[in-house]
């Protein structure tokens, strides 16, 4: 059984009890071929925030686009982040976002790794 932690140090809170959750059943093989995909596809809640302070200076909802939210950043695009309030929202909001994708993102990994690995 693999340990989250030796393999993905990097990982906070939440996120690291979740993905623990995901690589507990498979062998050290399986876990370290999932820490590589999943390193590579994550993003962190710290470039969400960057992206999203960007949107006050007239770049709104470049965060939604990293986040695969191609309706809303195109919403936060052309309506100036919601008239700015959606924008202030989403910087509350930055790890919340970050880790609802990333939860996505290590549930397909997790697929493809265990697919992978039959």
């Amino acid at each position: 059984m693999a340990n989250v932690f030796q393999i993905m140090p990097y990982l906070e809170g939440d996120e690291m009890i979740f993905v623990q959750g995901l690589i507990k059943d498979m062998s050290d093989n399986q876990a370290l071929l999932f820490a590589n995909a999943y390193s590579s596809r994550r993003k962190d809640s710290q470039t969400i925030l960057l992206t999203a302070c960007i949107g006050f200076i007239g770049f709104a909802g470049i965060h939604r686009f990293l986040l695969g939210h191609i309706g809303m950043g195109l919403l936060f695009f052309f309506t100036g982040g919601l008239c700015v309030i959606g924008t202030i929202v989403d910087i509350i909001n930055h790890r919340r976002l970050a880790f609802e994708y990333n939860q996505r993102v290590a549930q397909e990994v997790a697929i493809m790794t265990r697919g992978s690995a039959q």
